[in-house]
């Protein structure tokens, strides 16, 4: 019998973050583990509360979530895998409410932005009200039992909370995807694909900040033929006009080309981490 895992997930019960749960790991293998807070995930993982955690880290409609790119630099945990779930938003509300009524819509912000379309066409009249959390913001409504309240989140929520769907696919657009990251913590093997599979995930900072420094930064992987999946800037906290720079290129830190790049970018760069290789996520619809 294959090993269940603990896994811990900001939100509640019937969130998105779940369902990415269920797809990657099956629900035979996952116990998912709810928690208020991203900082609470990673801290949970790092002590060794629960086995692994699964974060949302980009979405195709709304972009990225900034505080995870925070977090995975700030703890000791490593990247072992990805995921990309199909978001489908449902405007939910108590049973016998109808859209005419609704003057607050809950969600999370991240929700609220993939739905803004919707909103600013059907709900011109309701209030959009930021959550911790879209499944949350659904338990809410649930709980206060107000008609002229509503929720944007998943079916699943809607079928745990006892809430009516008042209109499916509320997305701004049909490929409204989310990259999901699972967590390890850095003692764990990450799972190896076949070659041309394998993804790394770094950060870095520049050396100085001159003109070029970047551009030579990047240059270790294009002499190389490395391809380049993202990458994305953070300030870098306590040092203003500085950023850091998270990476993701083709190729495992196990190939000799991958790890001559990273070698080479030590020797242009303040400090250089590797977040994790993994076999590049298949997209789940």
């Amino acid at each position: 019998m294959a090993e269940k895992y603990t896994v811990a997930f900001q939100g509640e019960l019937g969130a998105f973050s779940e369902e990415a749960i269920l797809a990657y790991f099956g629900a035979e293998q996952a116990e998912p583990v709810p928690l208020p807070e991203f900082e609470l995930v990673f801290e949970a993982l790092e002590s060794g509360q629960v086995d692994r955690a699964m974060i949302p880290i980009e979405n195709s409609l709304f972009g990225s979530v900034h505080v995870n790119y925070d977090l995975l630099r700030a703890h000791e945990v490593s990247i072992i895998g990805e995921l990309e779930l199909r978001i489908r938003h449902h405007l939910l509300g108590l049973p016998g409410s109808r859209i005419a009524q609704i003057r607050r819509v809950y969600s999370h912000p991240q929700a609220l932005g993939q739905c803004r379309t919707y909103l600013r066409t059907h709900l011109q009249h309701a209030e959009a009200i930021p959550a911790y959390d879209t499944a949350g913001a659904a338990r809410m409504v649930a709980e206060m039992g107000d008609p002229e309240a509503a929720a944007i989140a998943g079916i699943r929520a809607a079928a745990k909370y006892g809430l009516e769907v008042l209109a499916s696919g509320i997305e701004s657009h049909p490929q409204n995807y989310t990259r999901f990251l699972v967590l390890a913590r850095p003692e764990v093997t990450p799972p190896e694909g076949p070659p041309g599979t394998m993804k790394t995930s770094i950060v870095f900072a520049l050396r100085e900040n001159v003109p070029g420094a970047l551009f030579k930064s990047l240059a270790v992987f294009a002499l190389r033929d490395l391809d380049l999946y993202k990458i994305e800037s953070r300030p870098l906290v306590g040092v203003p006009g500085s950023y850091l720079f998270y990476l993701d290129v083709a190729g495992s830190v196990h190939e000799e080309v991958v790890q001559r790049a990273l070698d080479h970018l030590a020797e242009v760069a303040a400090f250089v981490r590797v977040l994790g290789s993994y076999p590049r996520g298949r997209r789940v619809d």
